[in-house]
């Protein structure tokens, strides 16, 4: 093959592996904030906006440098390796310990973005350099690997470099990655376009970059643990990440000289076990009310709403459905969990499905005697689906004659709009309902909603032995709510406007 074709094939193929690396880039700094701050939709929206803008800014400002285009190739490779190999680590560090994380996100894009933006220009040089041809020829070339290396990245992210990496490793090696095609190019194909000393310092800068971030990589976990524990109270004492979620436990002594574990679902506090109960017996005892035999739990793959189900005798199925395998295996075989929860998941009575309880309801097997609706708050896109009015109709669909349901609503008092929002929703997808709330001192003030097809259900108390929390009188107290915390005209979350989203993002902010 003639030398100009090896250097035009080598120069689409650099083309091809930095698209899919500036991809990845952008794709880490969308799925750490869907992480860290949960909003999915607009994390994508500030990160793509800033980055596609800052890649015009790029270009223009590449133009003065198409003179030394190898050169200055190898120069914005670099600085790309560097801050786009760091930025998943800077992003997280800002904040657990700065308690900064928009600030930084948008410019860490616009650095991103600009050096992307940057990379077009100097390539369409040397192309030309290679051999001289139309400039709609060589754009057609350069645009056809840049986005065909997109695709690489963009299913490389999440299939290979998130499972087997994680993010703060996968930045890292794709960093590496790109500084070193940036100087393979330059220096195998168009070493004569720069001079001896540039040569050597762009091998020097090289160099200390690949080691800085390999340095980087062997001390990520250390990093990682440390920037953790900065997001948490207390001691972690377990904690993975899925590909669904965050799970971390947390462990220390609480005031009354017992043992406190607590769980975190992506940052966001599940149960502390000091005061846990106060939650679930809230939660599953004025459900079931009367006699039943099959219930059916949407979430709680803590066991713990289980634990409380499995209290009476005559229940004779549990079918509990939880998006997270990892869950129900941390709950089955965690010793702290399994105190807790009293081996639920042993007894013969429960079938467990792990799938995405939106999903599973459409195809639901059969009808159901209490239906127990245990999901984190609506903070993420992806679980404002289940506090839509779609989600509770299917639901309601899969009640038998004079069945009940309850769902865990937030807090009245610290988010009362949304509180009032899903009491509205779940009214408007045909049913009759009853807020209600009680004190659980880990959350502060938490509230319910209980629903049923018929009149508006009463709560009371179908108690097999004395409960620690709960007794008619509380719950009557519970049903009444201060006027100042009821929402006026509340609207309804549906799939195409989930209004629950913005109302949480808003009153806990």
């Amino acid at each position: 093959m003639p030398r100009h074709r090896l250097a035009r094939a080598a120069l689409l193929a650099t083309v091809f592996v930095c698209a899919a690396c500036g991809l990845v880039y952008e794709l880490s700094l969308v799925t750490l904030g869907s992480y860290l701050i949960g909003d999915t939709a607009a994390q994508a929206s500030i990160t793509l906006s800033v980055m596609v803008c800052a890649m015009g800014v790029g270009a223009l400002l590449a133009k003065p440098l198409r003179p030394r285009a190898a050169a200055a190739f190898v120069a914005v490779e670099l600085a790309l390796a560097v801050v786009g190999g760091l930025s998943v680590a800077a992003l997280y560090a800002s904040y657990a310990w700065l308690n900064i994380y928009t600030g930084t996100l948008i410019l860490a894009a616009a650095v991103i973005g600009m050096l992307v933006g940057a990379e077009i220009p100097l390539l369409m040089e040397l192309l030309q350099d290679i051999r001289e041809q139309e400039a709609s020829t060589a754009v057609a070339d350069l645009f056809a690997a840049d986005y065909v290396g997109a695709l690489l990245g963009g299913l490389a992210f999440p299939f290979l470099l998130l499972p087997v990496f994680g993010q703060i490793r996968g930045s890292l090696v794709v960093g590496v990655v790109n500084a070193v095609a940036g100087l393979a190019l330059a220096f195998f194909f168009f070493r004569d376009k720069m001079t001896r000393g540039a040569r050597h310092t762009l091998i020097a800068a090289t160099l200390t970059v690949a080691c800085g971030l390999t340095g980087s990589y062997l001390y990520a976990d250390r990093f990682e643990a440390t920037a953790q524990q900065a997001l948490f109270a207390h001691p972690i004492v377990w904690q993975t990440r899925t590909p669904y979620q965050q799970i971390v436990l947390t462990e220390s002594f609480s005031p009354f000289a017992t043992t406190d574990t607590r769980l975190y679902l992506n940052g966001g506090l599940q149960f502390s076990s000091v005061d846990e109960y106060r939650y679930h017996e809230a939660l599953v005892h004025p459900v079931l009310a009367g006699t039943h035999r099959s219930v059916l739990v949407l979430g709680g793959g803590d066991g713990l709403a289980l634990r409380e189900i499995l209290r009476y005798p005559d229940i004779a199925a549990v079918t509990l459905v939880e998006l997270d395998p990892a869950m129900i295996e941390l709950a089955r075989t965690d010793d702290r969990l399994t105190e807790l929860n009293r081996h639920a998941f042993d007894d013969r009575r429960v079938t467990v499905v792990n799938a995405d309880a939106f999903t599973w309801l459409r195809s639901a097997p059969g009808l159901f005697d209490a239906v127990i609706v245990d999901l984190p708050d609506p903070d993420q896109t992806s679980v404002a689906k289940l506090y839509s009015q779609e989600f509770y109709a299917m639901t309601a669909n899969v009640l038998a004659p004079g069945a009940r349901m309850v769902v865990q609503s937030g807090s009245p008092f610290f988010a009362p709009r949304s509180f009032w929002t899903i009491d509205a929703t779940v009214r408007s997808a045909g049913l009759r309902t009853t807020p209600y709330h009680v004190d659980v001192p880990s959350f502060g003030d938490w509230g319910f909603v209980l629903a049923s097809a018929g009149p508006p259900p009463t709560p009371t108390l179908r108690s097999p032995s004395p409960l620690r929390s709960l007794d008619e009188p509380t719950l009557t107290a519970a049903t009444v709510f201060p006027p100042d915390r009821r929402a006026v005209d509340p609207d309804v979350s549906t799939l195409m406007r989930p209004v629950i989203l913005d109302l949480q993002r808003q009153e806990w902010r």
